[in-house]
């Protein structure tokens, strides 16, 4: 079963939905068959790499409510966060633009640490308060998990893999996605938002049932055998 999901680094349902999603997985009893692949996906193309405001501000800027407002409502994510064993420090998180950790994230998936990075970086800019969009924090966690320096370098310092970060936001318009996380099965069944476990754990079962449990093709026999003709390995009848 393949899982594809559209987030962002900087989005915090979609770490709170990566969490809920790997907790159905837990109890799911196919998961070493699953692959699962992460899309890019720019909450704000616009934003800036560097701001002097903080999340609370630009949240209320956005949403035209007060800075209190922003900070209650956050309160209420963190809750959230911390019930699905994550921990929350909007008071110091860095507001940044995601587009070079998207590119990284590419890169790192030709070098088989796509979900290592994608944890990372999630966990770096809402747990940790790192500064995502900056090129040598992006260089010093893409060495810590083992990627070489020079084409880290080389990757960050120029274009690369912007084409398939592109294809990614391309391809979430052209099947609709309006926000994320969003989870598309087996290029079957979609699943939109932080949804609770149990929602995963229904879609897991739903999807590996009708995959490779029931038969591709349903039999139409005529009653009367005697009319039916083919031929096998062994005769024709």
């Amino acid at each position: 079963m393949k899982i594809e999901i559209w987030s962002d680094y900087v989005c915090p349902f979609c770490y709170i939905g990566k969490r809920r999603l790997e907790k159905a997985l837990e109890d799911f009893p196919h998961t070493d068959k699953i692959d699962i692949e992460f899309k890019s996906f720019e909450l704000d193309p616009n934003a800036k790499r560097d701001t002097d405001l903080t999340i609370y501000e630009i949240l209320a800027k956005k949403y035209g409510m007060p800075v209190e407002e922003a900070k209650r409502m956050s309160a209420g994510v963190a809750k959230q966060a911390a019930e699905a064993g994550l921990q929350f420090n909007f008071d110091t998180s860095v507001p940044t633009n995601t587009f070079d950790a998207h590119r990284l994230a590419k890169y790192a998936e030709t070098k088989g640490k796509a979900k290592e990075v994608t944890e990372s970086l999630l966990k770096a800019h809402f747990t940790e308060s790192k500064h995502i969009g900056d090129k040598k924090f992006l260089q010093e966690l893409g060495v810590s998990l083992g990627l070489d320096t020079s084409e880290l370098e080389e990757v960050l310092s120029g274009d690369s893999f912007e084409k398939d970060v592109r294809f990614d936001q391309k391809e979430a318009k052209e099947i609709g996605v309006q926000g994320v996380p969003f989870f598309v099965l087996n290029s079957k069944y979609a699943i939109s938002g932080a949804q609770p476990p149990e929602v995963f754990a229904e879609a897991l079962a739903k999807v590996w049932e009708e995959e490779n449990e029931k038969p591709k093709l349903q039999n139409f026999e005529s009653k009367n055998k005697s009319e039916t003709s083919y031929c096998s390995d062994d005769c024709c009848e």
